[in-house]
């Protein structure tokens, strides 16, 4: 794990997180779809391990019953998805890879949903673990009956 930083298009907010893991994960569910126009592509990160700079710019949503999701208020660039339930995964801040500086030398452990992927692309790679939306609903508890 290192420290990185990232920021929004605009600049109006921006990240030091103390203690970033190499890894990150893709998910294709319709959320994370929409919110992305795409897969989401993230890196976890402890929100104790988080300060943000220019705070007052962030907007809020709760989306699900079990996470918020968080933007910048001035140019709209998707920020985080947190964990809010308790639960294991409490305290967990998603952050969309292409947020941080320097978005290189992660690598991808895990992409989830992939039955919900559209067809028309595929991300390269072998070795991470591949879930359904069945799979994920297994593993995941709370996600049961979305």
């Amino acid at each position: 794990m290192s420290g990185r930083e990232g920021g929004c298009l605009c600049g109006a907010v921006r990240f030091v997180a103390a203690a970033v893991p190499a890894t990150a994960g893709i998910c294709h569910c319709e959320m994370c779809r929409r919110w992305t126009g795409s897969a989401l592509i993230g890196v976890t990160v402890k929100a104790e391990d988080l300060s943000w700079q220019g705070a007052e710019h962030i907007q809020e949503k709760q989306t699900s019953g079990w996470a918020k999701r968080g933007w910048c208020g001035e140019c709209g660039s998707n920020l985080f998805f947190q964990v809010t339930m308790d639960g294991p995964y409490l305290g967990g801040v998603e952050i969309p890879m292409g947020l941080f500086d320097d978005p290189n030398g992660f690598e991808i452990t895990n992409e989830i949903y992939i039955d919900h992927k559209p067809h028309s692309y595929a991300f390269a790679g072998e070795g991470r673990q591949v879930l359904t939306r069945q799979q994920c609903v297994e593993k995941f508890a709370v996600l049961d009956g979305e």
